[in-house]
């Protein structure tokens, strides 16, 4: 089976009064490119995040949002810095004896210094929350992996069905290559006896000029590499697996034959149906860019 590169995935997770949310949404790139925003508080798993998702995933542009909730009742708590207020208190009493002030200081006065009272989430440890964070994470990377699966079926029959249509143009060309060389055998022979006016045609050199002809436009080789890429990129979409770059090294490829091919030609059928062939080379590469 062969992926998109598109995707997108959801799962959430409620276990132990935390509630976990994961999504995530990937678009093509040449590359694995893992964006993450997730609270501050989860930042320590990001390397662990990271290597998880490459069990599921091996190019695109993946954009991944986590939200963390704790939904016990019990779930902040307050801190008091005893060791924070006591300097406080200290400097404060300093000030007061180098200013002669007035001494107004009072626990209110020191309970709202920086630092003094925090409010701290009570969670459980941090292999708990991991296991509870990994769990919401396969979750949304396999409905993910499944969304691109199911995206990458698609564009699979849609590219198998542009190759056989690229095999039918380049049957044509194959066809109408021969019949190319007996047109101008036969219009030189017409223009010799017209400008002679007679049948006399020097058969040697009517050969001569229709093989050097028949050299300049033969695209033989042309059209078996070409039938053979075509072959060969079909193949890998049938074998599947992490083929894009495979697939676009094919299309270039492709795209050089038919440029050689259009080169060569002398005869609109022909160049017609080169320019028809490279249209669907380049549809093609356009899909293959949103294969994983």
């Amino acid at each position: 089976m062969i992926k998109s590169m598109t995707g997108f995935g959801r799962c959430e997770i409620t276990e132990n009064n935390r509630k976990f949310t994961v999504e995530m949404k990937a678009v093509n790139h040449r590359y694995l490119d893992i964006i993450i925003k997730m609270p501050k508080k989860l930042n320590f798993f990001e390397s662990a995040i990271r290597g998880e998702l490459k069990n599921y995933m091996s190019r695109g542009k993946v954009d991944l949002f986590i939200t963390y909730e704790d939904l016990s009742e019990g779930a902040s708590g307050v801190r008091y810095n005893k060791e924070l207020a006591a300097e406080y208190l200290k400097y404060l009493n300093e000030m007061r004896q180098d200013f002669g002030l007035e001494d107004d200081v009072r626990v209110s006065t020191l309970s709202k210094l920086p630092d003094v009272l925090t409010m701290e989430e009570e969670d459980g440890s941090e292999e708990e929350l991991w296991l509870e964070l990994k769990k919401a994470l396969d979750g949304a990377a396999e409905q993910f992996v499944e969304s691109r699966i199911s995206e990458g079926e698609h564009l699979k029959r849609d590219l198998l069905e542009k190759l056989d249509g690229m095999l039918k143009l380049v049957d044509f060309i194959s066809e109408r290559s021969p019949q190319i060389i007996a047109e101008y055998s036969q219009k030189l022979r017409d223009k010799v006896v017209e400008m002679l006016g007679d049948n006399t045609v020097d058969e040697g050199r009517l050969i001569t000029e229709v093989t050097i002809f028949a050299d300049k436009v033969c695209v033989d080789e042309e059209l078996v590499r070409l039938r053979s890429h075509i072959e060969s990129m079909k193949s890998a979409l049938t074998e599947g697996g992490s083929i894009g770059r495979k697939l676009d090294f094919f299309a270039q490829e492709m795209n050089r034959e038919a440029n050689t091919i259009l080169s060569k030609s002398n005869d609109l059928e022909i160049s017609n149906c080169g320019i028809e062939l490279k249209t669907e080379i380049e549809k093609v590469r356009e899909q293959i860019q949103n294969i994983e």
